[in-house]
């Protein structure tokens, strides 16, 4: 099965080898039939400490890590 993949935004390095990136999507409310924002956020593992807050990244579905990081980061999305 292909793992998945997610785009989005580096919120926090504070971590050791770690980020946090918030992904953000569109869903259609069910009544009202309007697109709403939502986001998510997800611990990614980032091995050489090279992503900073602000960058644009690409996640992927990954081993666990630890008990929060099951995803990794593939590249800076330029």
């Amino acid at each position: 099965m292909p793992k998945r993949i997610l785009q989005g935004t580096v919120e926090s390095d504070k971590n050791d080898q770690t980020v946090v990136v918030k992904v953000e999507r569109q869903v259609m409310h069910p009544l009202y039939k309007k697109y709403i924002g939502r986001s998510k956020k997800y611990h990614a593992h980032d091995e050489k400490n090279q992503f900073k807050i602000g960058d644009k990244v690409r996640i992927q579905e990954c081993r666990p890590f630890s008990k929060l990081k099951r995803w990794e980061v593939l590249y800076e999305n330029v």
